[in-house]
C-alpha cells in the first residue's frame, strides 16, 4: 500500500475513534467534581435524595446555626444540606435520636399533653394559734382579796359556772351597809315623802355601783333580811365563777394574795375551735380569697387532714419575707389541735374552666427558661421551650410551646442538665451501639504549620475531609495533650485523627508523620 493510502486510513480511524469517545461521553458521562473549596455554593436538586423534603442547611462545623438558604461559613465552608427523617442532632435544634435499647436502660415514659381541670392549689406553712374571740380574762372590778383558790393550776379545764376562787373586799361591805341603812330609812320616812325619795336614791345609787362591779345584790335586803348570805356583796366575801367552757391559759391567783381593780387573775380560752395562721406569698395573694376551702395537715398526726376555711386576709405585707398573713378557721375535736403546733395547709384556689396541661415531672424549669422534651417517635426528642400557666398538684398549664395530643418525656429527663446548655447535654445521649461512646473520630492529611503550646493548639493545612463533607482548608484545632506534637516539626506533611469534643470544638488526637504512617501502613 503506498503512503499516501495508508495516512487516510489512519486519519480516518483517529476521527471514528474521537467520535466514539465523544459518543460515550456523552451518554455515561460520570458525576461533576465536588465544587472547590471558593466555588459558589448550589442549591442540591428537588430529587437528590428521592422524596425527602429538604429542611434547612447547617453549619458545618457543628455550631447551632442553620439557615434556609445555600451559604458559607467564615471559613468558606458550604452548609450542609438537612433532610426530613435525617438526624438533626447537630443543628440548633438540638433534636436528639436515641437507640431503643438505650431507652429502655434509661427507663424513658412519656405523656400526653391533654385538657384538663387544674385544682390549682396554693400551699402554705402555719402554726396552729388559739381563736382570739374564745379568750376571756377573770378580772374583778374592786380591790380585795383572795381566801380560797377552787381552780389552781394553768391547763386545768373548766366548765361555765364553775367556781374559781373565793374574795373579800371591804368595798363590798361597805356597799352593803350603805344598801341596808338605805333600805331602812326608805321604810321609816314611809309618811316623809322628801325623806322617802332621798333613802330611794342612796339606795339606788348603792345599787349602780354593786351592778358596775359585775356584783348581784342579795334579794333578802329588798325583803328585810339585814343579813346578807355568805356569797353575796353585803358581807364582803363572793365566789367568782367561770364565764365560759375552756382551759385555764393563764393564772396569776394565788391564795391569801390582794388584787387590785382590773387586774386579770384568770385567762381562759375555749379550745373547741382553732386558727391556723399561714403564710401567702405576694405572687398568690390574687388567687386566694375569703370563704374558699382548705385541708390542714399536721406533721403531728400523719395520716390524718382537717377541713377548714379562709376566714380572712391580712391587710398588711411583711417586707422582710414578703408574705401576708392568713387566718384559717377549723373544728378542733378532742381538742387534738394544740397551739403552736407546726402545719401544712392547701387552699383550693381552682376553676372549672380546662386548661392545657402537661405533668410537673415533664417540665425542666431552669430558672430563666422552661423546657419539656417533645417525643417525635422512632427515638427523636426535641426540646421544646414553652410558656408556663397555673401550677396544680401533678400537673401544670402550658399557655404556648406544645398542642394538645403532643407526648412530652415524664421520666428521665432529670439526666438532662437544664443549667448547662441543653444541646450539649442532650449531645451525650445521642444514639449509638450499647456500650459504644459518642465521640466520633475522624483522620485527614496535610500540612503542621505551626504549633502553640500555651494555647494547646495546632494550625492545619488539610486537604478534604469526606467524613464531615469539609474541603481542603487551613484551619486550628485544640490538642488532646502536649504529647501529641511531640517529634513533629511545623512544615511537615502530616497524617492526624482528632474528634468532636462539642459543637464546633475538634481536638487532634494522633499526629504522624505522613512518611511515617505510610510505612505503618505497609
Amino acid at each position: 500500500m503506498k503512503p499516501a493510502a495508508q495516512l487516510t486510513i489512519a486519519a480516518v480511524a483517529v476521527a471514528l475513534a474521537l467520535g466514539a469517545g465523544y459518543w460515550a461521553g456523552t451518554h455515561n458521562a460520570p458525576p461533576a467534581a465536588a465544587n472547590p473549596a471558593g466555588s459558589t455554593a448550589t442549591p442540591p436538586a428537588a430529587d437528590a435524595t428521592g422524596d425527602k423534603k429538604l429542611l434547612y442547611y447547617r453549619n458545618p462545623m457543628g455550631l447551632p446555626d442553620t439557615s434556609p438558604v445555600p451559604k458559607k461559613d467564615s471559613m468558606g465552608m458550604d452548609y450542609i444540606p438537612v433532610y426530613e427523617g435525617e438526624d438533626a442532632g447537630r443543628g440548633d435544634s438540638g433534636a436528639v435520636t436515641v437507640s431503643p435499647s438505650r431507652l429502655q436502660t434509661l427507663g424513658v415514659r412519656t405523656a400526653e399533653a391533654e385538657l384538663r381541670t387544674l385544682d390549682e392549689p396554693v400551699r402554705v406553712v402555719g402554726r396552729v394559734a388559739i381563736n382570739e374571740r374564745s379568750i376571756v380574762d377573770v378580772a374583778p372590778r374592786f380591790e380585795g382579796w383572795i381566801e380560797r383558790l377552787h381552780v389552781s393550776a394553768s391547763g386545768d379545764p373548766v366548765r361555765r359556772g364553775q367556781p374559781l376562787f373565793s374574795v373579800y373586799s371591804p368595798e363590798l361591805v361597805s356597799a352593803g351597809a350603805e344598801l341596808q341603812i338605805a333600805e331602812r330609812l326608805q321604810r321609816e320616812a314611809a309618811t316623809d315623802p322628801a325623806a322617802a325619795a332621798a333613802a330611794q336614791r342612796l339606795a339606788d345609787a348603792t345599787r349602780a355601783r354593786v351592778s358596775n362591779w359585775q356584783m348581784k345584790l342579795p334579794e333578802g335586803a329588798k325583803a328585810g333580811n339585814d343579813r346578807p348570805t355568805s356569797t353575796s356583796p353585803g358581807n364582803g366575801r363572793l365566789t367568782f365563777t367561770s364565764p365560759a367552757n375552756g382551759i385555764v391559759l393563764e393564772k396569776k391567783a394565788v391564795a391569801g394574795m390582794r388584787f387590785m381593780p382590773g387586774e386579770a387573775l384568770y385567762r381562759i380560752a375555749d379550745l373547741s375551735s382553732v386558727w391556723v395562721l399561714a403564710d401567702v406569698y405576694e405572687r398568690d395573694l390574687p388567687r386566694v380569697k375569703a370563704g374558699q376551702v382548705a385541708t390542714v395537715t399536721l406533721d403531728a398526726f400523719p395520716g390524718r387532714s382537717f377541713a377548714a376555711k379562709v376566714a380572712y386576709l391580712y391587710p398588711t405585707l411583711d417586707a422582710a419575707t414578703r408574705t401576708t398573713q392568713m387566718r384559717l378557721e377549723l373544728a378542733n375535736p378532742g381538742n387534738l389541735l394544740r397551739p403552736g403546733l407546726f402545719a401544712h395547709a392547701e387552699v383550693a384556689t381552682g376553676t372549672t374552666a380546662p386548661a392545657l396541661t402537661v405533668p410537673a415531672s415533664a417540665l425542666i424549669d431552669s430558672g430563666e427558661r422552661q423546657v419539656v422534651l417533645l417525643a417525635q417517635g422512632e427515638g427523636r426528642f426535641v426540646p421544646k421551650p414553652v410558656t408556663v400557666g397555673r401550677r396544680g398538684t401533678e400537673h401544670i398549664e402550658i399557655l404556648e410551646g406544645v398542642a394538645a395530643g403532643d407526648r412530652v418525656v415524664v421520666s428521665a429527663n432529670f439526666l438532662i442538665d437544664a443549667e448547662s446548655n441543653l444541646r450539649a447535654a442532650l449531645a451525650s445521649f445521642t444514639a449509638g451501639k450499647d456500650g459504644a461512646t459518642d465521640t466520633t473520630a475522624y483522620s485527614g492529611e496535610g500540612t503542621l504549620d505551626a504549633i502553640d503550646t500555651a494555647a494547646g493548639s495546632v494550625s492545619i493545612t488539610h486537604g478534604e475531609i469526606p467524613a464531615l463533607q469539609w474541603p481542603a482548608m487551613t484551619m486550628d484545632f485544640a490538642l488532646a495533650s502536649p504529647d501529641v506534637a511531640k517529634g513533629v516539626a511545623p512544615g511537615s506533611a502530616i497524617r492526624f485523627e482528632f474528634e468532636q469534643r462539642a459543637p464546633g470544638e475538634f481536638a487532634v488526637t494522633r499526629i504522624a508523620p505522613a512518611a511515617a504512617a505510610d510505612h505503618k501502613g505497609h
